[in-house]
């Protein structure tokens, strides 16, 4: 429960009520401000190997001070000094006096400030990734066990060429997958802004080297080391070249990538929501969940509906980067830093909130087997008529007079339905026209809904065994280890 204090101010919800935890925690204060810490050391510690006057007592104390954050005495120095990087160097100091005179030596605030946000961004990148992994086996069994069963299918969510309940829920999956590409190449070309110092040129660091600038290019591979940024081959994962920042192309190609997941969450949470408008289908609910305060026995699509309205809030965040990375200076601008402390955490906690609502609503989905045969039933008559037709046509008919019975009969039936409510007699008009009497017998097996999925069950078993198969293969210790968020809300 709140405090009191904190409810008398405003939080965002994607906190309190949508994304898990430790999402939550990797873009806190306290996470940001740890890793400030852990960069400062690990750039002393690296210095130090190379020849700089720094002791081993003084890495140390700072790392042992590391992680206990004096946030009192930063908060008391930024309002001061109005620098957060400034305070936060001095409050460390405070803790490790022996360091003081190293702490930050040739660095600038984006040294700390551009690499903690890229290591967010990764640890982000790749809980999203397990996540989606895991969606997309769920999806793939769901529609393992639906491959068989027919359904109507839907154009301009009008009646169309029967598919299978399997079958639609791969077109989901496809769109996670692809999704799944996205962010897997999106990691892969993740790097450190690493040690570049004032304006990207390491001159500080080459100052302090006495211009050797072997030192300055492997003090800046062990800083990323150190940081866990290791490329395919075991060397640094660093940017070549950067500004005083890292190019904030990569925040938009990071929030695209994230958006991305937003549309195809947002399209398979849209379908789920018509089908249980249509009762064919429904999302899982709670045994004490209330529809409507007034109208008892409604069971509203909820969570889809949650899963659409924070979809599109992060498709609209994905602009911000973009614009930022459009309208940056020369070496850089801090008009993208009020914008950037929004828009990348938020885009991250939108999308965690999203997966986790994915994963309750695919683990529980409701197949209403007897609605999904009515429906199709209801229209399965009109799709039969043209093999009806050439039935009757091979065996004697006039095709053209054959097709004139056909629109009529249709057209009665059809507004039997609509204006009188009642069930779809084409067949009973077909059977007793004699112009059909040569294949009257032929009729009822015309209409069996397996004549009419084409290659749907086939092609449920190819996708699986072809595409989700090996993306469960390759993540089955992250999706095992994958503990389930809780949907409380």
């Amino acid at each position: 429960m709140r405090s009191k204090k904190e409810r008398e101010r405003y939080c965002s919800p994607l906190v309190t009520r949508y994304a898990s935890g430790a999402m939550s925690y990797l873009f806190s204060d306290d996470f940001k401000f740890k890793t400030w810490r852990e960069l400062w050391t690990a750039l002393a510690e690296a210095e130090r190997h190379l020849g700089l006057n720094i002791t081993k007592a003084q890495v140390s104390q700072m790392k042992k001070a590391a992680g206990h954050v004096n946030y009192a005495e930063a908060e008391k120095i930024e309002k001061r000094t109005r620098h957060d990087v400034t305070a936060h160097v001095r409050a460390f100091a405070k803790q490790c006096p022996k360091a003081k005179g190293i702490i930050h030596l040739g660095a600038t605030s984006c040294f700390v400030t551009d690499n903690t946000e890229l290591i967010q961004m990764r640890r982000g990148l790749q809980t999203l990734r397990t996540k989606l992994a895991k969606l997309i086996d769920v999806l793939g069994r769901f529609a393992l066990k639906h491959k068989n069963l027919p359904t109507l299918g839907s154009t301009h969510f009008q009646p169309a060429q029967p598919t299978t309940v399997g079958k639609r829920a791969c077109l989901w999956a496809q769109d996670f997958i692809l999704d799944m590409k996205e962010l897997e190449t999106r990691l892969e070309r993740l790097k450190f802004r690493g040690v570049k110092g004032t304006t990207g040129t390491q001159a500080s660091f080459l100052a302090l080297f006495g211009g050797d600038e072997k030192k300055v290019m492997r003090l800046e591979r062990l800083v990323a080391r150190k940081m866990g940024f290791v490329g395919p081959g075991g060397g640094a994962a660093v940017f070549a070249v950067t500004g005083q920042t890292y190019t904030r192309k990569v925040d938009s190609q990071v929030l695209a990538a994230l958006s991305g997941i937003a549309q195809s969450a947002s399209k398979m949470a849209t379908d789920i929501r018509l089908l249980q408008g249509l009762k064919e289908m429904e999302e899982p609910i709670g045994k004490e969940q209330v529809g409507s305060s007034a109208m008892a026995y409604k069971r509203n699509p909820m969570r889809c509906e949650r899963i659409c309205a924070l979809a599109r809030f992060a498709v609209v965040s994905a602009f911000n980067p973009a614009i930022t990375a459009a309208t940056q200076w020369l070496e850089r601008t801090l008009d993208d830093s009020a914008n950037r402390r929004l828009a990348i955490a938020e885009s991250f906690l939108a999308a965690d909130g999203i997966l986790n609502l994915c994963l309750n609503v695919a683990g529980g989905l409701v197949v209403n087997q007897g609605q999904v045969k009515r429906r199709l039933e209801a229209e399965l008559p009109f799709m039969a008529t043209e093999d009806i037709l050439m039935a009757a046509v091979n065996a004697g008919g006039d095709r053209q007079a054959l097709h004139e019975r056909i629109r009529l009969h249709s057209r009665a039936a059809a507004e039997a339905v609509k204006q009188e409510g009642r069930q779809n007699n084409l067949l009973e008009r077909l059977k007793k026209d004699p112009a059909f009497a040569p294949v009257r017998d032929q009729i009822a097996s015309m209409v069996d809904p397996r004549r009419f999925v084409g290659r749907a069950p086939s092609q449920v078993s190819e996708f699986i065994r072809n595409v989700v198969s090996p993306i469960r293969r390759k993540y089955r210790k992250a999706i095992a280890q994958l503990e389930d968020e809780e949907i409380t809300v």
